[in-house]
């Protein structure tokens, strides 16, 4: 090969590599960005907070309170890893589960609403449980409904497009993170609400979960005897119409409803254990992103799935307010015009609960249920 030849092959080269060296550039510049734009709407109140691009040592974490893999021998070149959803500040996601039979958020009402605050700390995740037949005060309904206090779950029904009760951008979801912080001074960041239809496959693309019930679940009615209704006591393998129809059953008490819910969780939890659901992961949010209402970006979701399945399963915690706290009652709906059931509760010692719960003192997993508080976890 010529001198002359080789030059050319040599800038010919360096061009190439100056190529790939920019395409790959703004590739991850561009993946970055998408990784870290929210999928909708953010909430208008409270402000949420923003977390981190990448994984750093908050500079006022003693070394002390850090876990590390074991340290190196020389026998390995195997570095210490520390997983990257460890460090970044707690977070709290409203979370949704509404009765609409599609994924377009019209109208629906919340038939399942938990509050989860992701403690990247202290590496723990809690669930509190809110009654969906509290009756509340909810803002911007009073001038198309002649009265500002409705049931918790029609907060979530009132906000969406559909009735043009609140032109905010985050539709149901903001209205009611709005309620639930007039109420009873949650402080949500986030939200992520799931139809039902999108909550059976996305069990189904995970092959489905396995569950163990303490006793036989019986939600069959007079007026139906259908045997979808029925779940034996003991092990057994749900598809996703059947955990969703167990998580839905009504002809039980709404505590014995919320555990059988928290049972479904917690087995989609371990499922995502799987390492190729992991895998799956990116797939999976690419699928689903389009049918589900969110404010996370990809990054806070792929954060929360690594801190969800990196944690001990006793570290998953559910709560429950104290059952002496709620009466059954009844109360004139004026949009309804008729009477409606509630559950009629102390909103102060409720707030007490909300306040502990927002600082991550309540629950814990090494103290007693106070007060017959319903703490339990995914053991």
């Amino acid at each position: 090969m010529k001198t002359k030849q080789k030059s050319i092959l040599a800038v010919l080269s360096a061009f190439a590599c100056m190529v790939v060296a920019l395409s790959y550039f703004y590739a991850s510049r561009a993946y970055l960005a998408w990784s870290q734009k929210p999928l909708g709407p953010v909430l208008e109140s409270p402000t949420p907070r923003q977390l981190p691009a990448t994984w750093t040592v908050p500079p006022s974490t003693p070394i002390s309170t850090i876990t590390l893999a074991p340290t190196l021998s020389f026998e390995t070149s195997t570095p210490s890893i520390v997983p990257l959803c460890y460090g970044l500040p707690p977070m709290t996601i409203l979370a949704i589960g509404t009765d609409q039979r599609s994924d377009e958020y019209q109208y629906g009402r919340a038939d399942a609403i938990r509050v989860i605050r992701a403690d990247y700390i202290s590496r723990r995740i809690s669930v509190l449980e809110f009654p969906r037949d509290l009756w509340v005060e909810i803002p911007e309904i009073d001038d198309n409904l002649e009265q500002d206090h409705g049931k918790l779950n029609t907060a979530y029904f009132y906000g969406n497009p559909g009735l043009h009760y609140w032109d905010h951008p985050s539709e149901g979801p903001g209205l009611l993170a709005r309620t639930l912080e007039l109420n009873f001074g949650v402080k949500v960041d986030h939200y992520v609400a799931v139809s039902m239809d999108v909550f059976v496959d996305l069990v189904d693309v995970l092959g489905g979960i396995d569950i163990t019930l303490a006793e036989e679940v019986d939600g069959r009615t007079p007026s139906d005897r259908s045997k979808r209704l029925y779940f034996p006591a003991g092990d057994l393998h749900l598809d996703g119409e059947q955990a969703l129809t167990l998580g839905r059953i009504r002809n039980v008490s709404v505590f014995s409803r919320a555990k059988h819910q928290n049972l479904v969780m917690c087995a989609v939890r371990k499922k995502m254990e799987n390492p190729e659901a992991i895998m799956r992961m990116p797939q999976i949010i690419a699928s689903f992103k389009e049918h589900i209402q969110t404010d996370l970006s990809p990054e806070q979701i792929s954060q929360l799935a690594c801190l969800g399945t990196s944690i001990p399963r006793n570290s998953i915690l559910f709560a429950n307010f104290p059952r002496e706290l709620f009466k059954p009652g009844k109360v004139y709906d004026r949009a309804l015009k008729q009477d409606v059931f509630i559950w009629e509760a102390d909103f102060d010692e409720m707030t007490y609960y909300v306040e502990r719960f927002n600082t991550g003192n309540w629950p814990q997993p090494s103290a007693p249920a106070e007060t017959d508080s319903g703490v339990s976890d995914c053991e």
